[in-house]
């Protein structure tokens, strides 16, 4: 073959760089907010979190833990699930997502019918639950209200307050299907397949998960646990005692938070704790909300911590699978990583407390907080890695 002239391979070589920067440029224009040098990730490199109760409190908490790099996975893809005869106006979180530019959140509703008589069983959501497992390097149940007695066939309280049962059946049968439960010891949970899949419960959620397990609630820590009746008396036990703020019910007009501080105190046993190098001597602060709390374990769970009293059930984890664990406090509360926000929380408060500092200035509270949340993400990219 006759070699071509230099002019000629000078054309050939200058047409085809012309057609890569072209390329390139026009690629560019059509994904503006990407470094050109930097491809985006295929799906299957995205760490991917199922999150129950996608609500817009939830969102800003989640947002907040990745600007302060509590979370730092720059590649996180968190898919936000709930049935769609919740309660909860999800079109707000939608809105709120799309406002914040927040294209690592995604929704997926569930829609098929969930009777509470099939929560305990293969049921028309199983289908929607098995995808969900199948995506997920990590999955967290948030927190939020009471969960119906009538799901771990008790009567129920008058201090419980039901406020959203659609939401109840559907976390607390997926919370079965993932775990298996006494409710019936012949089903297979999704984590016999996959026993080290990262699953999270927050207050609400960690009640969820030993609920779905099989387990029962205390429905008033206050009146069954230490046997008062009014928020005075409530008072008079001391901050240690009260797991929600009761100034907040008894003044509300001076607008105190809901929240209350308090120490917690870990078991010898248990796994988090060894995981994260944590000293049973240390007695972190946590920051809670709430008025129920783990009263008969659910299938499979122990307690690793719990109030300094020893009556109040604080963490439990999963004795089978390492990553299934369930707080009762609030560590992803985006005002505990919030400089700025100042709240009252009693009358001794003269001048607004900044949540934050307030956890940074009692060590080794921060400390925990960090490698709480580590650990999390620790768990995540391990499971993520092995997709």
């Amino acid at each position: 073959m006759r070699p071509e002239k230099p002019i000629v391979r000078f054309l050939i070589r200058f047409g085809l760089m012309a057609i890569v920067a072209i390329s390139s440029f026009g690629f560019f224009l059509l994904n503006p907010s990407r470094d050109p040098d930097t491809p985006a990730p295929p799906e299957r490199d995205r760490v991917t979190v199922i999150a129950l109760y996608p609500s817009i409190g939830t969102i800003r908490d989640l947002m907040t833990l990745r600007e302060n790099k509590l979370i730092n996975i720059p590649n996180l893809e968190v898919v936000g699930v709930y049935h769609e005869k919740e309660k909860t106006d999800y079109e707000k979180s939608k809105a709120f997502a799309a406002q914040n530019e927040l294209d690592w959140i995604t929704f997926s509703p569930v829609s098929a019918p969930l009777p509470e008589e099939t929560v305990y069983k293969k049921n028309a959501c199983t289908p929607d639950f098995e995808k969900l497992f199948k995506r997920a390097a990590g999955i967290i149940f948030f927190g939020g209200p009471d969960i119906p007695a009538s799901l771990y066939q008790e009567k129920t309280s008058l201090l419980t307050t039901i406020e959203d049962p659609y939401r109840h059946l559907l976390e607390v049968s997926f919370a079965f299907h993932l775990l298996g439960g006494h409710q019936d010891e012949s089903f297979e949970g999704f984590l016999d397949r996959h026993p080290d899949l990262p699953v999270l419960g927050i207050c609400l959620g960690c009640q969820t998960l030993n609920v779905g397990a099989g387990g029962t609630l205390t429905q008033d820590i206050w009146s069954e646990v230490y046997g008062v009746r009014t928020l005075e008396d409530v008072i008079a036990l001391g901050p240690s005692h009260w797991h929600s703020n009761p100034y907040a019910r008894l003044f509300p007009h001076r607008d105190y938070s809901g929240f209350a501080f308090h120490e917690i105190q870990f078991a010898k046993e248990g796994r988090f704790p060894h995981d994260i190098r944590w000293k049973q001597e240390d007695r972190p602060l946590v920051f809670s909300s709430h008025h129920q709390q783990v009263e008969k374990l659910g299938k499979g769970f122990r307690v690793i911590a719990s109030s300094l009293d020893g009556k109040v059930v604080e963490v439990i984890e999963h004795e089978h699978y390492r990553h299934v664990l369930g707080v009762q406090f609030h560590p992803e509360a985006w005002v505990l990583y919030a400089p700025s926000f100042r709240t009252r929380f009693t009358p001794d408060d003269k001048e607004p407390v900044n949540p934050s500092s307030y956890l940074q200035n009692h060590a080794p509270s921060g400390k925990f907080h960090r490698q709480f949340w580590s650990w999390v993400s620790r768990s995540w990219l391990e499971e993520h890695r092995k997709k």
